[in-house]
């Protein structure tokens, strides 16, 4: 049997990871220190197979037994966490990630890092192949994410290529699915809550603003399928199919049967005016499907 140790196991992606790896018959190590996860995210799980640690990734994390992947998705993760946690943000990208990789390297185990399109920052190349570099602002208040996660890959990178470590990394797009907590300041989470509590809906700026959305589900088999493919490049996950902010919240107003209203607030600073994956790349090493946004109506 497998042995695999999801970091951040008790959040959105990482408790679908843990099951998914489950019902594949790995044994699962969760790691979580329940900042921003939750154990209501893992209590249903009832298998032998599955052991939870309640431990901060900045500090050493041993594990005893042998360990074949290592998923790294520890961070704060929604822009609410990191603006509340800004240094334990780039600790966990630094620290966190040195820690997860000298497992990797000690147990002689495949790494996957957990990145993300925040990457690119606010991007000047539309769609974003993984080949751009990115247009970031370090000092901005999203830099604390984004730069944590630049310094993450670097530091990957340098341990695949100096220290033979086994590695991948995946950018992650925007994701959707069950277990997003209703007030963590994503689009989807947001809308829906508003929806359903009949507030208005609101958008910031004229609601031009693109993005991607992809279904849980399809996120956590492209992560699986890259940890056993042999690439080391970074890889986007994501939807291809693009829309507006404000198609989103009008999909949601039908699909909710919601009477609010749709309300326009000042554009933050540091928002993207788009952000989706380049298709070919991704699709093209992993061989994933592309779907488009569903949801299903309330009986």
């Amino acid at each position: 049997m497998s042995t695999s140790v999801v970091t951040g196991g008790a959040g959105f992606l990482g408790s679908h990871l843990c099951e998914y790896l489950l019902e594949k018959g790995d044994r699962v190590i969760c790691v979580d220190n329940l900042d921003t996860g939750s154990l209501e995210n893992i209590e249903h799980i009832r298998d032998t197979a599955f052991v939870f640690r309640n431990h901060d990734m900045i500090e050493y994390l041993e594990i005893e037994e042998p360990v074949t992947c290592v998923y790294h998705l520890a961070s704060p993760a929604s822009p609410i966490d990191y603006l509340r946690l800004p240094l334990h943000t780039l600790k966990v990208g630094s620290y966190g990630t040195h820690n997860a990789l000298g497992l990797a390297k000690h147990k002689r185990a495949r790494f996957l890092l957990a990145s993300t399109s925040e990457v690119y920052g606010d991007p000047k190349i539309h769609p974003q192949p993984e080949t751009y570099w990115g247009n970031v602002n370090p000092i901005g208040p999203r830099g604390v994410y984004d730069e944590a996660k630049r310094y993450a890959e670097a530091l990957t990178m340098a341990y695949h290529r100096q220290q033979g470590v086994d590695t991948c990394i995946v950018r992650i797009f925007n994701t959707y699915g069950p277990r997003m907590r209703p007030n963590d300041g994503r689009a989807i989470p947001t809308f829906v809550r508003q929806a359903l509590e009949g507030k208005p809906l609101t958008l910031f700026g004229d609601g031009s603003q693109t993005r991607s959305f992809c279904y849980v589900d399809d996120l956590i088999r492209g992560l699986h399928m890259l940890m056993s493919s042999h690439e080391h490049l970074p890889v986007n996950i994501g939807n291809p199919r693009e829309l507006s902010l404000l198609e989103l919240a009008e999909t949601i107003l039908m699909v909710t049967g919601s009477g609010s209203n749709i309300v326009y607030e000042a554009l933050p600073a540091g928002s993207q005016r788009s952000s989706s994956r380049k298709a070919s790349f991704g699709r093209s090493v992993l061989s994933l499907p592309s779907r488009s946004l569903r949801f299903r109506r309330r009986p």
